[in-house]
């Protein structure tokens, strides 16, 4: 072999190994060490994200010094009740943010008179006064002193999901994002795009929420098209020129970093596949990671694991069947069988396709044509690739594909229809291929859910599998029927939309709070699965219901 070629190979290798060793963020206390290794395994807090999201009572350096002497004085064998001491000496729970209402909140926005159905109103009317009690901004005291925090600061007030999750997150932004506009706050919504923008000047991307321990992964890039409501809402010209190059940069992150080569057929596509590189336990979920990966055999086994497991946290998939692969290329198993990064995703490279071909427009519109070609070329490339690699003729379906099998992943996810909502194919075929979809669906049996479209119908005990039905899926599904041509598809879009609305409302009803996730198989039921208790708020699921009550009850 030739040398330099081997040189080069041999400095991917390494590189690749020394990646995977990185911790997920620079911290000490919040990311990486025997401190976070020690209480995490303490178990002392029934949630591990309770310990990361606490702040310091004393500087970094002194924390660890004060550490490293109990670790002296007990042979480094602490009991649980010194760890807990310790913790509670030099931690405190967090009081990060304030309760913030926005100048532009209406208890009363004008879409609420539209809504004819009179249940569905008042529905309407108490999500929308929800948003004040999940509206946020950060304290002066963290940005003052942002080293003794895990939360990243930004300027600008945001909606967090609820429960325990007390930071703003990527992906979910999309849909409170929507719910918002239709409430008229537009100023809300600006400020919290240009918190995004701020965390791609500081860090070239989005990270899954904002943590530091959340700097090794970023989330579904929904970002542009967030972006294009907001322009849509308010014509806000001056404010897209002003930030396109930001936004740009977000792109080229995911077009450079999580981007492979894709043989197929004898050609070779360029597509995406969810990528953290980071081979240590989350910080948020450290114990579970851990004793996930103890049946491993080697250290290098165990890196790779954290490796994928981050990545479907990238995926905003924790977890589920779809990233868990056996010798025959089954989705059957648990967590030790994910393989997320061998993994390409519908979703994923719909999502791109979409971005790019709305950012070709944005070019368009402030008149650099150059700009506009450059991405309208990207957006048609994955367009060719999703359609040659992940498209499966037998079945009328875009289907995952794994690079180590060279297969499709012939299992049913909601994700599966993604294309259709991105608009992520030539659009002469759109007819063809909506029909071809519904066909799909129905052979499936997973329009029959009275409780919503399920995420799959594997029952791993995840989250993201049966029963759960979740907000973001049931969204991609029914838009991407509803906006075709096609009257028997517009018809079962309709029909999903009030169903997953009624569930819902049952819901509301009995408890009062909106859900994260709710069961499929019950309807009115939040859902169960995954590594916490499901969680109240909440975000998404009151923007998406607003967004459905929206379009088909007014």
């Amino acid at each position: 072999m030739n040398f330099l070629l081997f040189a080069i190979i041999f400095g991917c290798f390494l590189t690749k190994v020394l990646l995977q060793s990185e911790p997920s963020c620079d911290s000490k206390i919040y990311c990486q060490g025997k401190l976070l290794d020690y209480v995490q395994m303490s178990q002392i807090f029934e949630d591990s994200k309770t310990f990361v999201d606490m702040s310091m009572k004393k500087s970094e350096e002194e924390i660890l010094q004060d550490f490293d002497q109990l670790l002296q004085e007990s042979d480094e064998n602490p009991s649980e009740d010194q760890i807990r001491q310790f913790v509670d000496e030099h931690f405190e729970k967090s009081h990060e943010l304030q309760d913030w209402t926005p100048p532009d909140y209406k208890d009363n926005p004008k879409f609420l008179s539209e809504i004819q159905d009179e249940e569905m109103r008042d529905y309407a009317q108490n999500l929308v006064k929800i948003w004040p009690t999940l509206t946020r901004k950060v304290k002066d005291e963290v940005k003052n002193s942002p080293e003794t925090f895990s939360l990243i600061p930004v300027e600008n007030g945001f909606v967090v999901p609820g429960g325990r999750f007390e930071e703003f997150y990527y992906w979910d932004t999309y849909w409170i994002i929507r719910g918002l506009l239709l409430g008229e706050m537009y100023d809300t919504v600006r400020g919290m795009l240009e918190n995004f923008l701020s965390m791609v000047k500081r860090y070239g991307f989005i990270p899954n929420g904002s943590r530091v321990y959340y700097l090794n992964r970023s989330q579904p890039p929904l970002l542009t098209l967030m972006v294009l409501h907001y322009f849509e809402a308010t014509k806000d010209i001056e404010w897209l020129g002003k930030n396109l190059k930001t936004i740009n940069q977000e792109m080229r992150f995911w077009l450079e970093n999580r981007t492979v080569s894709v043989e197929r057929n004898g050609k070779t596509y360029r597509l995406a596949h969810y990528a953290s590189e980071s081979g240590t336990p989350r910080p948020e979920s450290y114990y579970e990671d851990v004793h996930t990966a103890s049946t491993l055999d080697s250290e290098d086994q165990q890196k790779q694991l954290y490796a994928d497991l981050k990545s479907a946290a990238e995926s905003g998939w924790d977890f589920s069947s779809r990233w868990m692969t056996d010798e025959n290329g089954g989705n059957t198993g648990n967590l030790t069988n994910a393989n997320t990064r061998r993994i390409i995703p519908v979703d994923l490279n719909a999502f791109l396709c979409q971005a790019c071909r709305i950012l070709s427009g944005f070019h368009d519109s402030i008149l650099d044509l150059s700009g506009a070609k450059y991405y309208l070329n990207i957006s048609k490339a994955f367009e060719k690739g999703i359609q040659e690699v992940l498209y499966n003729e037998d079945d009328g379906i875009w289907y995952d594909f794994d690079t180590e099998l060279s297969q499709h992943r012939r299992f049913f996810y909601p994700s599966n229809v993604a294309p259709l909502w991105s608009r992520a194919f030539d659009q002469s075929q759109r007819d063809e291929l909506t029909k071809r979809a519904v066909q799909y669906l129905e052979d499936q049996g997973v329009l029959d859910f009275e409780g919503g479209i399920p995420t799959s119908l594997e029952r791993s005990g995840q989250q993201w599998d049966l029963p759960g039905a979740w907000a973001p899926l049931q969204h991609m599904v029914i838009y991407g029927l509803y906006e075709s041509d096609d009257s028997h598809a517009n018809e079962i879009a309709e029909k999903l939309a009030k169903k997953w609305l009624q569930s819902n409302l049952k819901s509301y009803q009995k408890d009062g709070v909106m859900y994260e996730k709710y069961d499929a198989e019950k309807p009115g039921q939040p859902a169960g699965g995954g590594e916490y208790e499901v969680q109240t708020g909440f975000g998404w699921s009151n923007g998406e219901n607003l967004v459905l009550i929206d379009t088909f009850y007014t």
